[in-house]
This record gives C-alpha cells, sequence and structure tokens, in this order.
C-alpha cells in the first residue's frame, strides 16, 4: 500500500531516492528517452524506435502524474464494490485462480500525444510537449474486466464503471490519487482487461504493477494504473482527471474552465505519425524510404495512409500492415523520391469509416493540447 510522504524532509528523501532509481536504470528503460519530466515520470521514447510490432519494455513510454507508489503485491487487494449485488476483494492469486487468463495485443496512448505540434502552431502553458512516441503497443495478460463485474453480479443501473489507483496526485487541489470511469458498455466489452502481464512478463512497477487497466482503443488516462479500487456507479466519476482531460474551446482559459465547458475524452481520432526519417535529417535526394504508423482508435481500423513531399499537390498511397486486431496501431511504408533542398514530408490516415485526419493544427488546437490529429508533418533536407 503507498504512503504519501508524512514531512518535506521524507518528501527531498524519497525525490533523491527517486532520481537515483532513474539514474541507475531500476525501471529499465533504454538510455535514449526522451525525458520531459524526472518526478512525476514522464518520457517518450525517439520516433525511430517505435518500428516494432509490439514496442518492448524498456522502450513503451511513460506517463505519470505523481510519483510511483510502492507497492507490496502480497498484501494488495483489489475492491469491486458499488452497483454490485456483492461486493468483491481480491488478491492477484484469486484473480488468477478464479478467472480465465486472457492475452490481448493493444496500443495505448497519451491524450497528449503530438502536444508540441500544437505548441508549434500557438504556445500551450504548463504541459509536457509530447511529440510522436506517447504511444506505445503491448501484449497484455490478464483477466476480462467483464468476468469480474459478472462475479460481481453488475446492476442494472450502473451506467459507468469507476477506477482508483494508488498513485496520489498534486494535480488535484486538494491530492488524489489518479482516477477514470468509464461506460459500463465499454466495460463489459470482451476487450477490456485487468492486467497483470506485459509483453509475457509480470507487468512492471513502471506500468502500474501488481495490475492495471487496460482499455484498448481509448485514450491512455482511462487505463488507470496500480489498480485498487472498481467501483460501479450511476455517473462518471468525479475524479479531477476524468474531466481534466477534455477538449476546451480554442477560446477557453483552463484555469476557469468549468466541466460541462469541454468535451470529455474516450476513443482516439484517427490519426498518423511519421517515425523514419529523423526530424531535421540531412539525407540524399532521390528515392527515400519513409516510414511510419496509423491507429484508428476505438475499434476502428486504418483503411489508408496518403504521403506527399509536394504540400500535398500529390499523394502517394502507402503500404499498410495489417492491424493484429482492432486495438492496435498499423505500420506503413512508403517509398518517396526527393529533390534537392528543403522538404516537408506530410501524411494523413483515412479510417474504415471515411474520417480522415483534419489539415491543420489551427483546427484542432486547445488551450490544453488534447487530441491533436492533424496531418503529421516532418521537415528534412536533402542533398545532390
Amino acid at each position: 500500500m503507498w504512503l504519501p510522504p508524512k514531512s518535506e524532509r521524507e518528501r527531498k528523501c524519497c525525490l533523491r531516492r527517486f532520481e537515483h532509481n532513474i539514474h541507475m536504470g531500476i525501471w529499465g528503460k533504454r538510455d535514449n528517452m526522451i525525458v520531459h519530466e524526472s518526478e512525476p515520470y514522464n518520457a517518450e521514447p525517439p520516433p525511430g524506435a517505435l518500428v516494432d510490432q509490439v514496442t518492448p519494455l524498456d522502450t513503451f513510454y511513460g506517463r505519470n502524474h505523481g510519483p510511483f507508489p510502492l507497492m507490496d503485491t502480497a498484501s494488495w487487494r483489489l475492491r469491486v464494490d458499488g452497483l454490485v449485488d456483492r461486493t468483491l476483494v481480491l488478491s492477484i492469486d484469486e484473480l488468477q485462480r478464479r478467472f480465465p487468463e486472457r492475452e490481448l495485443v493493444a496500443t495505448l496512448q497519451c491524450a497528449g500525444n503530438r502536444r508540441a505540434d500544437l505548441m508549434e502552431f500557438r504556445d500551450i502553458s504548463g504541459q509536457v510537449p509530447w511529440g510522436p512516441g506517447a504511444t506505445s503497443t503491448a501484449s497484455w495478460g490478464g483477466v476480462r474486466l467483464a468476468d469480474v463485474l459478472a462475479e460481481a453480479g453488475l446492476q442494472a443501473e450502473a451506467a459507468h464503471i469507476a477506477f482508483t489507483g494508488s498513485d496520489m496526485s498534486q494535480d488535484a487541489d486538494p491530492p488524489q490519487p489518479f482516477g477514470a470511469s468509464i461506460p459500463a458498455a465499454k466495460a463489459t466489452s470482451g476487450e477490456v482487461l485487468l492486467a497483470w502481464a506485459m509483453n509475457g512478463r509480470t507487468l512492471p512497477p513502471a506500468h502500474g504493477a501488481p495490475l492495471r487497466v487496460v482499455v484498448p482503443g481509448w485514450i491512455g488516462a482511462r487505463s488507470v494504473k496500480w489498480l485498487r479500487r472498481i467501483t460501479a456507479q450511476a455517473e462518471p466519476t468525479d475524479n479531477y482527471f476524468q474531466t481534466e482531460y477534455s477538449v476546451l474551446p480554442p477560446e477557453a482559459d483552463p484555469h476557469k474552465a468549468e466541466p460541462r465547458d469541454g468535451i470529455t475524452l474516450g476513443p482516439i481520432a484517427i490519426h498518423c505519425a511519421i517515425l523514419q526519417p529523423d526530424k531535421g535529417a540531412h539525407l540524399p535526394s532521390g528515392p527515400t524510404e519513409v516510414t511510419g504508423f496509423a491507429f484508428a482508435g476505438d475499434d476502428r481500423t486504418v483503411a489508408r495512409v496518403d504521403v506527399s513531399h509536394d504540400c500535398g499537390s500529390t499523394w502517394i498511397h502507402a503500404d499498410l500492415d495489417e492491424p493484429e486486431n482492432p486495438w492496435t496501431w498499423q505500420h506503413w511504408h512508403a517509398t518517396l523520391t526527393l529533390p534537392a533542398g528543403a522538404t516537408e514530408l506530410i501524411a494523413r490516415a483515412w479510417d474504415d469509416t471515411a474520417a480522415v485526419q483534419p489539415e491543420s493544427p489551427a483546427t484542432v488546437w486547445n488551450p490544453k493540447g488534447y487530441a491533436n490529429n492533424s496531418w503529421a508533418r516532418l521537415h528534412v533536407t536533402c542533398h545532390p
């Protein structure tokens, strides 16, 4: 069980220990992670590291709103309560014995992914300048949330399922554990997992051990880590982070906005990113391999990716990998003949409902910098 530091001296001691752990690589991350903050730990891999269908554990991005809680798996328990017929209190061992184990490959993505592109259009203060690397894919192992809710006996009035983690965040006033909720219809679908394994290994502490939620197709903020409580209720959770993750109108002041002013984020919108070549790369002119990923979100798939090097005057259809399932990204590849000089590469994706990415960040800019799904753009310089 996580307990907050009792004094400023203890807090500083915890901070030194945290920084030491990061320095010693205890979280198992690659050396070239782009670390935006060390406490709370927020880091993404360089884009070129995301070319694998399943992201290695040392490369998977980290998004946190508070220090990692210190968890004791032996004493940890999951409580399932609220609008259920039977309150459940379960250990990891009981979860593994009482429910069928499932495995699912799924992509998770921070709602602020590609916020840096929005910041280039117009400044966004107080937010992490995420590039395109705040997204990763893993093979998750655990039990279906639907099976646990069925065991508890979900009542008819239960329209939302709330999750409470063990990580305390100072972002809320007063501080509170990170939490979120999703509609009961999503929670009882077969793809939502309570996961204790990641890429065939025990879930790492940095990714929510001993248990986390995985909500495929939805923003990563709904996949609560270090899970300790599930509550069935009639309304969405009143946790600070439920409405914090919402898109406000461009003219809104995020410090004065009311929850009703924003659109609460859930399913991810169609988007793509360019992974290779590197941003600002100097390349020989001529045929050049351009690679990236596209992700449709929710239960949709990517239908097409177009790539251009001449401001959209002409487009090339990229070769698109088949998805593992509807919950994963799809990598794409295209060969463009690049002229000498400065070139802007552009990519846009379409999903299987014919939704397409908007052209300009001006159309999606918002004061929190969430949900940027404008065309992916990358500048390179080519030499004869």
